[in-house]
C-alpha cells in the first residue's frame, strides 16, 4: 500500500489539499483500497480493553478525516483499532470559505480552517444506522453550530441522538475554527456542557451507554489544564482527548504556508500535545483514560504518547504525507518497542514515564 501511495502521491499533489482529501474518501467508498491493501493479523500485545470494549490495537483514526461518517468501516479496514468520525453539528454547516486546508510539506504538517463543515446530525445518524456493526469501534466527534447561542443545548441534542449509534462520544470544545468555541473550556461554561451532554446521552436509557469524552486544546495554560483535570474528576468524565490542533506557530516551521490562519497539526504539534497529555495524566493520577493525538508519525511517537499516559492514540496528518501504510508501520513499530521493554500488553505501558519518575 505504501508503494502504491508513493506512486499516486505526485498525482495527488496536483490537486489542492481539500480536493485530494475528497479523492481519498472516494477511494475508500468505492472499495478501491481493498485491491491494494490487506492489514496484517493483529499482534496480541496491542490489544487494549477500555470502557468495557476491546480495541484490537490502540491506533485510531482521528476526527476530521471522515467528517460525515461516509467510510467508517472502510477506514477500519486500513488496520485502525478504532475510528472517530465528525465533527458533527446539529444542523448542516458549510464551514469557512475555501481555500481552507493547506499542506506544509517541508514541515510534515497541515493547517486547516474548515469550520466544522458537515452534513448535519440527521444525515450522519442515517449513515451510522446503516453501518454494518461488528466491524470495529466507531466514535463520533461533536461540535456546536457556529451561530448557536446555546452550546449546552447543541451538545445535549447530539449526545441524545448519537448515543444509540456510537461506541464513544467526544465533546469538541477546542477547535480553533469556530469563533468562541475554545472559551467553552473555561470552568463556568464547561461544567454545564458536560452535565447537559451526559443528560442527553443518558436519555437513551441504555444498559451500557457510550463513554463521554472531552477534546481539549494544546494551547492551554497550566491553570486551565488544572481546572479541566479537576472538573473531569468531579464530573466523572469517561475520558479526555489530548489534543486538538494548535493556533501557535513554532519558529521551526519552514513552509511559506505557515502564515495561513487555522489550526496546525502534524509533526510540529507532537511536543506541545504530549506535554499537555503528560500533565493531564499527572493531575488525574491516571484515573481517567486519555487518548493521545498530535504529531504521531510512527511507532516511536505512539509509544511516547502511551508512556506519557495515553491509553489509546490517534493519527491523521501523517497519512497525508505517507499514505495509509502509516497505520501498519506504526502498529508494527509499537509492538516491537513494547516487547523490547518487557511489556506484555499496551495497558502495562500506559503512564510508564510517570511511574518511573515517582519511583526514582
Amino acid at each position: 500500500m505504501t508503494n502504491m501511495y508513493r506512486f499516486a502521491l505526485p498525482v495527488l499533489r496536483c490537486f489542492d489539499a481539500e480536493r485530494a482529501h475528497r479523492f481519498a474518501i472516494w477511494a475508500l467508498k468505492s472499495g478501491l483500497t481493498k485491491l491494494w491493501y490487506r492489514p496484517a493479523p493483529e499482534d496480541p500485545v496491542l490489544t487494549m480493553s477500555l470502557w468495557g470494549r476491546t480495541f484490537p490495537n490502540p491506533v485510531g483514526l482521528a476526527a476530521g478525516f471522515d467528517k460525515n461518517a461516509e467510510v467508517p468501516n472502510a477506514a477500519l479496514g486500513l488496520g485502525f483499532g478504532f475510528v472517530e468520525v465528525g465533527g458533527v453539528t446539529p444542523r448542516p454547516q458549510a464551514g469557512n470559505p475555501p481555500p481552507r486546508l493547506f499542506r506544509l510539506d517541508a514541515d510534515r504538517a497541515v493547517i486547516n480552517r474548515m469550520g466544522f463543515n458537515n452534513d448535519g446530525l440527521d444525515v450522519v445518524v442515517e449513515r451510522l444506522a446503516r453501518r454494518q456493526r461488528g466491524k470495529g469501534l466507531v466514535g463520533v466527534n461533536l461540535g456546536k453550530n457556529k451561530e448557536s447561542a446555546d452550546a449546552a443545548a447543541d451538545y445535549a441534542v447530539l449526545t441524545r441522538v448519537l448515543a444509540l449509534h456510537a461506541d464513544f462520544l467526544v465533546l469538541n470544545v477546542s477547535s480553533p475554527n469556530t469563533p468562541g468555541l475554545r472559551a467553552l473550556q473555561q470552568a463556568e461554561s464547561l461544567v454545564p456542557i458536560l452535565r447537559a451532554a451526559r443528560a442527553g446521552r443518558d436519555h437513551a436509557m441504555m444498559a451500557a451507554p457510550p463513554p463521554l469524552l472531552l477534546k481539549v486544546a494544546p494551547d492551554l495554560e497550566s491553570a486551565e489544564i488544572a481546572d479541566i483535570a479537576r472538573i473531569a474528576l468531579d464530573e466523572k468524565l469517561d475520558g479526555i482527548v489530548v489534543s486538538n490542533a494548535t493556533i501557535s506557530r513554532p519558529p521551526s516551521l519552514m513552509s511559506p504556508l505557515h502564515t495561513e490562519s487555522g489550526g496546525l497539526s502534524g509533526a510540529p504539534l507532537f511536543e506541545a500535545s504530549t506535554r499537555v497529555l503528560r500533565r493531564m495524566y499527572e493531575l488525574t493520577g491516571g484515573a481517567i483514560p486519555l487518548i493521545g493525538v498530535g504529531g504521531i508519525g510512527g511507532g516511536a511517537d505512539a509509544y511516547a504518547k502511551i508512556r506519557a499516559g495515553a491509553s489509546l492514540v490517534q493519527l491523521y496528518s501523517a497519512m497525508v504525507f505517507e499514505g495509509p501504510g502509516i497505520v501498519e508501520r506504526t502498529k508494527h513499530e509499537l509492538a516491537v518497542l513494547l516487547k523490547r521493554d518487557g511489556f506484555a500488553r499496551v495497558s502495562d505501558a500506559v503512564g510508564a514515564d510517570y511511574r518511573a519518575g515517582n519511583s526514582s
